[in-house]
């Protein structure tokens, strides 16, 4: 019996569903008591520090588990949970964590790369522990902005480190107790590896001092991430289905492109290799009350055999529903992340919300960008961007941020900008595309999916124009979308840019091009990848 600490905040779900697919049966805790009796007792740290520390407070927590861990019983924490071991962190100032260990969590001060560090990196271990006995050098799933600091961690805390612009805590274990920066949850099957080992541990542990592993100057290196997209909508006979359009269209002789089922897709595309999965909710569904949202189905359902990261986009904005309930984002937010997202999408109203911000010259604390940040972290805000280019003869014609094209306007103009869209591209707003996605860095958002127009079913390759321009204006990593018809873009891509992930829809759907094509392109071409 596996107890889980869920404090009702963000994605637990993947835990769960990872704990029962190797086998064992989950149990949450439901008082301070629980935490004292429970023969395993697993800490999944969702969300920001605050957030957390907050409720360990507020439901009388936190002490039985310091007592917990100076008992040394059995405890894997995960993500957030590490850092709570700190005395506190920069994202939470004032706010007390566990005292386990000295010294405050800092944000990363990397310059070179983008923070938060999303995606899949690897782990140099320090130490022999039963929990990491089959590690072999696999990628493992980060996402977050804040680290701990090899300073803070002496040797017989010390487990594992990671690089990320600079060296920091990635593992700590002392006796039975174990926490990892990383998520093994969503770490594909050597995640899962990592965590049958800490469920099978057989009895209490007498061991307090592992071996020590010879001192290594080995680095770690993130992989760049293939990401597989499903545009997920109703289509004329009210199934749910996955489709493609040309250029944001989705029929085709009247009906809509029917590429597949959503669950079924999505795992095929986890068993290809594809290091993340993005649902797009393309119809409104607004009219559902929210526990009866076809979309929260499909989250519950994938999350069952899909153990790498999803992210959900569509209808996450305030609204009422047919029985006349209101909904804040941040209820939205919350009903998605508990039904197995671990990222939010924001298209439109991320629009709508840097037009309010541009024109009142502050920030109002009530876009979904800001209330879900400040609840579950940056790392959980991505912002969807749907540009298209507007040619000018000379910067001087608009006030936009301008490039010099390569490729030339209709009437030759040698300049353009790439004005932001709304309601899927139908509708054309006065903001461009660096402004959006600066903006939105500053309301809280932690990624950009930078789609194109343009590019959208040309199979013609990546806006790399467009790319670079964006890329050099934000500090937080920015996905590739739109126009991917080979393995070679995705080289192209990644080789010409500093883009951190790449996304296409059509060409795995069709099978036209398969994730594993991808990933041998890269490999073959010295492209970090998983």
């Amino acid at each position: 019996m596996i107890t889980l600490l869920d404090y009702g905040a963000g994605n637990v779900r993947s835990v769960r569903n990872a704990i029962a697919r190797l086998g064992y049966t989950v149990r949450d805790v439901q008082g301070p008591q629980d935490i004292l009796t429970a023969e395993k007792l697993i800490f999944p740290g969702v969300g920001s520090f605050g957030s957390v520390m907050e409720r360990l407070q507020k439901d009388g927590l936190v002490e039985p588990l310091i007592e917990r861990i100076r008992l040394n019983k059995p405890f894997l924490g995960i993500c957030v949970a590490l850092q709570a071991l700190f005395e506190g962190s920069e994202e939470s100032p004032g706010v007390a964590g566990l005292a386990i260990l000295p010294g405050q969590v800092k944000r990363f001060t990397t310059r070179e790369l983008s923070v938060p560090q999303i995606g899949w990196n690897g782990i140099v271990r320090h130490k022999e522990s039963p929990i990491l006995k089959d590690y072999q050098g696999q990628k493992l799933y980060f996402v977050h902005s804040y680290r701990a600091s090899l300073a803070d961690v002496g040797p017989d805390w010390l487990l594992a480190t990671t690089d990320y612009g600079e060296s920091f805590v990635s593992g700590v274990e002392k006796g039975n107790v174990t926490a990892f920066q990383f998520h093994p949850e969503k770490s594909g099957e050597a995640g899962l590896g990592i965590l049958k080992n800490y469920l099978d541990l057989q009895g209490r542990e007498t061991i307090t001092v592992r071996p020590a592993l010879p001192v290594t100057t080995d680095k770690t290196h993130i992989a760049k991430r293939i990401i597989a997209c499903l545009d997920v909508r109703t289509n004329d006979q009210g199934d749910l289905v996955v489709t493609k359009g040309d250029q944001y269209d989705v029929r085709n002789e009247g009906e809509v492109r029917n590429l597949g089922k959503p669950v079924e897709l999505a795992r095929r595309y986890y068993e290809e290799g594809a290091d993340e999965i993005t649902f797009l909710n393309i119809t409104g569904f607004r009219d559902f009350p929210m526990q009866d949202q076809p979309m929260l189905e499909v989250l519950q359902r994938t999350s069952e055999n899909v153990f790498v990261p999803l992210t959900i986009g569509g209808g996450i904005r305030e609204f009422t529903d047919s029985n006349g309930k209101y909904y804040s984002p941040l209820d939205v937010a919350a009903e998605y992340f508990r039904s197995g997202a671990d990222k939010i999408s924001i298209g439109s109203d991320a629009v709508y919300a840097v037009e309010e911000y541009l024109k009142a010259g502050k920030r109002s604390g009530k876009s979904a960008i800001e209330q879900i940040s400040i609840v579950y972290g940056a790392q959980a805000v991505v912002i969807s961007v749907d540009p298209r280019r507007v040619y000018v003869q000379s910067p001087n014609d608009t006030i936009h941020n301008t490039i010099e094209t390569a490729t030339s306007g209709p009437q030759g103009e040698k300049y353009c900008w790439y004005q932001c869209t709304v309601k899927g591209g139908r509708e054309g707003r006065d903001i461009d595309a660096v402004q959006l996605a600066a903006t939105c860095e500053l309301l809280g958002a932690g990624e950009i999916l930078l789609n194109c127009i343009d590019k959208d079913g040309t199979n013609s390759g990546f806006d790399h124009e467009l790319i670079r321009q964006v890329r050099g204006a934000v500090s937080i990593p920015v996905i590739a979308s739109s126009g991917a018809g080979s393995a070679q873009h995705f080289v192209d891509v990644f080789q010409e840019t500093d883009v951190e992930a790449a996304l296409a829809a059509g060409i795995f759907h069709r099978q036209e091009v398969p994730v594993s094509e991808v990933k041998e392109a890269m490999r073959r071409n010295k492209i970090e990848t998983r």
